[in-house]
């Protein structure tokens, strides 16, 4: 399909949809527990969780020195104050009422907890998520604050914490103002700094795009395993709270397309140009993995300035995900809360439950992991037990897919409006036909 010249969206949903009929395949003339299967997905792995380390692998080095080379375009330097309020405001008040949607779907489809009946796999969930949560239920807000600061940067770049995403964000700012400084005091060595910056962007870049070659690939092995080793009866079981979980994506992301219909663009347009970041999110249930792509979208047919997109995309995988900090956390509060003796529907718990979420959407990690972590974070807040968070086990990954898609959504939402918002959108480009702007891969 590449020889024939077959432009890179098709071949990612052509991809997609072999792996979806192949795990089927798979699935139904093996089964789950059949040795032919557990002996095949360790090779199918090598593909799939392959491909999605090889882009994990990019992330930490695209981040620096995105957010890095953003400093060196003057616009940035004169409205980066503007930039950078308008897109944390988006992110973490896009969580906010993402938070509100989860309580209101959960409310009017009367989940409980106590209507999960625990097997054992959700019994060695919850205890793990207990032993994960020790110490953080200590934590108060200045503390979790105080860990978003990288005290070792190059630790951040192993990716060693939950919060390193934002560590190297922090870190890449503050060499950013460091050469907006050099700039006005000594144009010649800003200058060199400016060319070497340019230099390592393009050489990660390359990397980049050699990478992303491989993602028709990487989604059909991932959407394959997922499929042929689904428990389709855990699923049909708990139905109720899958249906629920999508109704409450569908809704937030009808909320992304009504902020982008605010800022006087298209909703449908936004749609075709990001449905391929949103199926590669939606089939590898990673955020980080998905940031490439995500940023090569918005600068290339969204018409967002790189500065924008780069800021954006980055604190994106930290902050205000409206699925896995938003929605997630917000769903299982109200779902626990009840078993506790706490009523769901009084005014203060509400109100408390909405705050903590937008509050705890901070370092929050953008792979595989990330919804725990910030319902681990919301449950010890809202002093609910912690060990009641492994109940959906069984169906996590299916709601993982639509989570981290709505995550990847927030983030170019904000990107775009932050665009629009402050003048810099090239609505030329984001008008453009989709066809004539077939990414270079």
């Amino acid at each position: 399909m590449h020889r024939k010249k077959v432009s890179f969206s098709k071949r990612v949903f052509t991809g997609l949809g072999l792996g979806i009929v192949y795990g089927l395949i798979l699935h139904f003339a093996y089964g789950t527990d059949s040795t032919v299967l557990q002996e095949s997905m360790p090779w199918f792995n090598l593909i799939g969780t392959g491909y999605v380390k090889l882009l994990q692998m990019i992330v930490m080095p695209l981040v620096f020195i995105s957010i890095l080379g953003a400093f060196t375009k003057i616009t940035i330097g004169k409205n980066f104050g503007k930039m950078a309020g308008v897109i944390l405001g988006l992110l973490i008040g896009t969580t906010a009422i993402a938070a509100v949607i989860g309580i209101s779907v959960t409310l009017l489809f009367g989940l409980d907890a106590k209507e999960i009946v625990q097997g054992e796999a959700e019994l060695a969930r919850g205890v793990s998520i207990e032993e994960r949560s020790a110490g953080i239920a200590d934590r108060t807000l200045p503390d979790q604050l105080i860990d978003l600061l990288p005290a070792n940067p190059f630790l951040d770049f192993t990716g060693a914490r939950p919060t390193s995403t934002i560590g190297v964000v922090i870190f890449a700012a503050f060499l950013g103002f460091a050469y907006l400084t050099l700039t006005r005091k000594d144009e010649k060595n800003a200058a060199t700094v400016k060319k070497g910056i340019e230099a390592i962007y393009s050489l990660i870049m390359g990397v980049v795009k050699i990478v992303l070659r491989l993602t028709p690939y990487g989604i059909l092995a991932i959407i394959a395993t997922t499929v042929a080793t689904s428990d389709f009866a855990a699923i049909y079981s708990l139905g109720k709270f899958v249906l629920a979980s999508y109704v409450a994506i569908l809704v937030m992301f009808g909320i992304h397309l009504i902020i982008i219909a605010l800022s006087g663009l298209n909703p449908i347009t936004y749609v075709k140009k990001a449905g391929e970041v949103l199926i590669f999110a939606f089939s590898s249930r990673s955020s980080a993995g998905a940031l490439p792509l995500n940023i090569d979208t918005q600068t290339n047919r969204l018409g967002v300035p790189d500065g924008i997109a780069n800021f954006a995309g980055s604190f994106g995988l930290s902050i205000g995900q409206n699925g896995c900090a938003g929605i997630y956390p917000a769903m299982l509060a109200v779902m626990i809360a009840p078993s506790v003796g706490q009523n769901p529907l009084e005014p203060t718990f509400l109100i408390t439950l909405i705050a903590i979420v937008a509050i705890s959407s901070f370092g929050v990690a953008g792979v595989g992991g990330g919804a725990t972590f910030a319902a681990i974070l919301v449950l010890s807040a809202l002093n609910l037990p912690v060990v009641l968070a492994g109940l959906l086990i069984s169906v996590e990954p299916l709601i993982d897919m639509g989570r981290t898609a709505l995550n990847v959504s927030g983030s170019m939402t904000a990107g775009v409006t932050t665009a629009r918002v402050t003048g810099e959108l090239d609505k030329d480009m984001y008008n453009a036909p989709l066809d004539k702007q077939t990414a270079e891969v």
